[in-house]
């Protein structure tokens, strides 16, 4: 079994970016002092999930991918010899912007970026004001550790993404995310259903793909939300391994088998069975 010990930085964020820098530097070096070798990062970890609201001032946030602190992600993942999945605020060009995870490899090598693909529009997350949806396609990145392979939030979802990235040789799925309960919703139960959806449908990932999940989530109030934290990790059979807690910084460091598909596809042999021939409608937008 080729366990890997992947590590879940689960923070709050305050108005200030140095101080989120500053602490998620800090952060990845006590998870690699607990054996980490992937550290995954929140969305947007470097600022509050200024979403809530369409401002241009936002757009400051932003910065080339790769550029300085991806360089500097680098020399530290060099130095520490762990994987860094890093989910960041891209600047591609003069208003043109993306939500963007990089990868570095554990010799600090830049393996490249995702961009995420499905952009919400929802009250208290209008990313369609500043995010144009991803255009490289699902990508799965071959580190020193494991082949992983990266959504983003909404990306969660969809069903489609996680199979099109399972296709490609990932050996396991990481999700940054940042989602979180209305302080105007009081009715508990449900907010329990929300999350419980939202563990679900990543649970429904990994089983139907033979493949873990990881999936780190910001916590803490910010501007109406109580981002609801809970970050976990699913085995291939949607057991959950690890669940974080609800109202807490955490940094967690959770051992996932990298050779699990070989067992659990033997078991439940879904990608042999898939009827591919059958599927061309998947790209309509509806069946009228």
């Amino acid at each position: 079994m080729r366990n890997v010990q992947f590590a879940l930085l689960q923070l709050t964020c305050s108005e200030n970016p140095t101080e989120n820098w500053d602490k998620t530097i800090t952060s990845i070096r006590e998870a690699a002092t607990k054996g980490a070798q992937v550290i995954c990062l929140q969305e947007l970890f470097q600022s509050v999930y200024f979403c809530f609201e369409e401002s241009q001032n936002h757009f400051e946030l932003a910065e080339p991918i790769p550029g300085k602190n991806t360089d500097i992600l680098g020399e530290l993942a060099k130095e520490l010899k762990v994987v860094i999945v890093a989910s960041m605020f891209e600047k591609r060009a003069a208003g043109l912007y993306h939500n963007t995870t990089a990868v570095i490899d554990a010799d600090g090598t830049y393996l490249g970026k995702y961009r995420k693909m499905h952009i919400p529009d929802d009250p208290g997350y209008y990313e369609k004001y500043y995010f144009t949806p991803g255009d490289l396609g699902y990508k799965v990145f071959e580190t020193q550790y494991a082949k992983i392979g990266v959504l983003i939030c909404w990306d969660q979802w969809y069903p489609e993404a996680a199979r099109l990235t399972a296709l490609k040789g990932a050996e396991v799925l990481v999700y940054p995310t940042a989602i979180g309960w209305d302080l105007e919703e009081k009715d508990g139960e449900i907010n329990r259903e929300q999350y419980q959806a939202w563990q679900t449908i990543q649970r429904s990932h990994a089983v139907a793909n033979g493949i873990p999940v990881v999936s780190v989530n910001r916590v803490g109030v910010e501007n109406g939300q109580q981002f609801w934290g809970g970050s976990f990790v699913s085995n291939a059979f949607g057991r959950v391994i690890f669940q974080g807690s609800h109202h807490k910084e955490e940094i967690s460091v959770i051992g996932v088998d990298m050779d699990s598909a070989e067992y659990y596809r033997r078991t439940w042999p879904f990608f042999r069975d898939r009827r591919i021939d059958s599927y061309g409608a998947i790209t309509k937008r509806f069946e009228d």
